[in-house]
């Protein structure tokens, strides 16, 4: 895909605290990013990437909750990772950020810049829409973004093990529905699973699930008790405030 000019919009995320520009039509920044970042443990002086970062929700978010850390963004697409870049300097975060325009399945690639068994933490949340069950969108970027290749889920989690140094840790986000899948592919090289499932509202089915594990970990599964975004009048709960526009860490990001 070459790299080409979007129409975009500012968007505050965080409670003002990030400012990003983002493609007016395609995928948009949502809540999965932000989860995504507050459920992932970092350090300062540790090196994370973000793997399908888009325009750098993700691993920016997370780089303002934790100060001193290093952030590689990591996107397959020139044009959103220029955006990634530009808002790394908006945020005055360039000291500390920098972005890679690459496939994140081709090791290859990333070993243009980044050492096998160097990182302290991945981070990603990659396209998980089933293609046979769901429609595709007509937008490239959307559906590049969003739709899952046969396969795709184990290719990403090899490119997060082959990056990580031995009990690095990967945080990543999917759909709740396909958690054995995750749990499958996550096996070949990761355990100390532990897995926080979001909820829309009380009483309703789990839409999502976050999931950390560690490289060569041996620990035992964990399960976290689940995040629930709206109450029951359809407002966003005390909770999902704390984390979405506060930035608090989740539980999972203990580790």
């Amino acid at each position: 895909m070459t790299t080409d000019v979007l129409e975009t919009s500012e968007d505050a995320v965080l409670g003002g605290r990030l400012r990003l520009r983002q493609p007016l039509k395609g995928h948009r920044v949502g809540h999965d990013a932000i989860l995504l970042a507050v459920a992932t443990g970092a350090r300062a002086a540790e090196h994370a990437a973000d793997l399908g970062a888009g325009v750098g929700a993700a691993g920016l978010a997370l780089a303002v909750r934790v100060a001193g850390l290093k952030v590689t963004l990591i996107e397959i697409d020139p044009a959103l990772c220029a955006l990634a870049a530009e808002n790394a300097r908006r945020n005055r975060l360039d000291d500390r950020v920098d972005t890679l325009a690459a496939n994140v399945e081709d090791v290859e690639a990333l070993a243009a810049r980044l050492a096998p068994a160097s990182l302290d933490r991945v981070l990603m949340n990659p396209p998980f829409h089933d293609a046979q069950r769901q429609n595709l969108s007509p937008d490239p970027r959307r559906r590049l973004a969003y739709t899952a290749t046969p396969g795709l889920l184990p290719r990403w989690i090899a490119s997060a093990a082959w990056l990580l140094k031995p009990q690095g840790v990967l945080t990543l986000v999917w759909r709740a529905g396909d958690l054995a899948a995750v749990q499958a592919a996550l096996s070949v090289e990761f355990g100390s699973v532990a897995v926080l499932p979001v909820y829309p509202r009380p009483e309703a089915r789990a839409i999502r699930v976050l999931v950390r594990a560690v490289k060569s970990g041996g620990g035992a599964p964990v399960a976290y008790p689940g995040l629930v975004l709206n109450d029951s009048l359809g407002k966003p709960s005390t909770a999902a405030e704390a984390v979405l526009r506060g930035g608090e860490a989740l539980a999972l990001a203990e580790k």
